[in-house]
């Protein structure tokens, strides 16, 4: 078959996609890459055809305005504002977005397609092709689930509103499918038809049930089939520097904001450093896409900075992991039996940040906007001391790594 994957988001939004990808691969399918134009590299070095969707929406997520409005730093009317500047661009970006997306598929004709949630042309595109999409999430909470609202609302209002929150935002999703066949010129299709290929198209959660247990009363064609990562260390070999760090502290912490960036991260960087050398707790920092920078003066016996390292590599060698709340990173860290601790920035970090605490894997974090000394500190000091999470996470990880979805994910494809 000719399968396309198609994902719009951050490098956390790719990464499940290239993992399955490259299994798809391994069975004989032809597989297509549709993604923003910063990934390029990292789908041609896994040997897979690349399609871009336009640099526009990750150089949005990094213009300084998207640095205020999802790393924090603003509040009140401020904000608001902020969103509104932000979501009148978005809606020029998503447009072009959607253009292409109609382009390659029209033109290409595939078997199948495999998309997220912000890749909404595949949605119309099931109306006529019945049963050939697969809505990959690497996120909770898009679909009723008791006890919790949707994603974006990440609470517990109780149950008439619970369900409330989910109605709203399959009414949202459905608003902007409906401008973008405006936005398209499609007039075949009415919204009834959209909303009945939202409802009955088949969707996969990309996350482990240890974390996001499948409800035993969701229909069939809602599945949790577990997470899926790629060997990201081939072709990548430790310097002497970091091997002899590691030699010298046998128990360290991993800091890593991933691909979230924030309006002040020297200042973010600076809290973080003091905390650690008060307390004598050493660290590798991973600077990433620059949401944490390398100062020029620390205390490089106690500290270490890295660069986009890969996880499968250094998580096993680690005791615990403060990170951004990444789908992955989230999953990588337990998998390999680390204490966690999130800071959230942005809207699904938020749920991660309480199913960490809920599984007593880690403490639950301070939000990034929120990040300072009397936040941190006594969370930091909560993850190195308290070994109930480290052997939490070590059980886990341990049921992570047996989990082997694979077949039954690969039947629900090709069906």
């Amino acid at each position: 078959m000719k399968i396309l994957l198609t994902s719009i988001g951050s490098r956390g939004d790719m990464e499940p996609f290239i993992a399955i990808g490259a299994l798809l691969k391994q069975k004989g399918h032809e597989v297509i890459c549709q993604f923003p134009e910063q990934f390029r590299k990292l789908v041609e070095d896994t040997d897979m055809r690349f399609v871009s969707l336009g640099p526009e929406f990750l150089e949005m997520l990094e213009s300084d305005l998207g640095k205020k409005v999802l790393g924090g730093g603003v509040t009140g009317w401020q904000k608001i504002m902020l969103y509104a500047k932000l979501w009148r661009l978005q809606q020029k970006t998503n447009r072009k977005l959607i253009e292409l997306q109609q382009q390659f598929i029209e033109e290409e004709k595939p078997d199948r397609i495999l998309h997220n949630g912000k890749a909404m042309y595949p949605v119309i595109w099931e109306v006529k092709n019945a049963g050939k999409t697969v809505f990959l999430s690497p996120v909770p909470f898009l679909h009723y689930v008791k006890g919790h609202t949707h994603l974006a609302f990440h609470s517990d209002y109780g149950e008439w509103l619970n369900k409330l929150t989910y109605k709203i935002g399959s009414w949202g999703l459905i608003k902007t499918i409906m401008t973008s066949m405006k936005w398209l010129g499609i007039t075949d299709i009415n919204k009834k038809e959209i909303e009945k290929a939202h409802k009955e198209h088949k969707v996969v959660y990309t996350i482990s049930p240890q974390l996001f247990e499948q409800p035993d009363y969701w229909p069939k064609n809602q599945r949790v089939l577990g997470y899926y990562e790629r060997d990201r260390a081939i072709n990548w070999s430790p310097s002497p520097e970091l091997l002899s760090f590691l030699e010298r502290h046998p128990k360290l912490i991993f800091i890593t904001f991933g691909s979230m960036t924030n309006p002040e991260p020297e200042k973010k960087t600076r809290i973080i450093l003091d905390i650690l050398q008060r307390n004598n707790t050493p660290a590798i920092i991973n600077t990433a896409e620059g949401g944490l920078v390398e100062p020029e003066q620390y205390d490089k016996n106690l500290l270490h900075f890295v660069s986009n390292i890969p996880y499968e590599w250094i998580f096993p060698k680690m005791y615990g992991v403060i990170h951004h709340g990444g789908s992955g990173t989230t999953h990588m860290a337990i998998k390999y039996g680390c204490a966690s601790m999130i800071v959230p920035h942005i809207i699904d970090q938020f749920v991660w940040n309480g199913l960490i605490e809920e599984h007593q894997v880690g403490p639950k974090g301070p939000k990034i906007g929120a990040l300072s000394t009397k936040s941190l500190e006594p969370k930091l000091l909560d993850l190195v001391n308290n070994k109930t999470y480290k052997a939490n996470a070590e059980k886990m990880g341990k049921k992570m790594m047996a989990e082997d979805y694979w077949e039954e994910l690969y039947g629900l494809i090709v069906e």
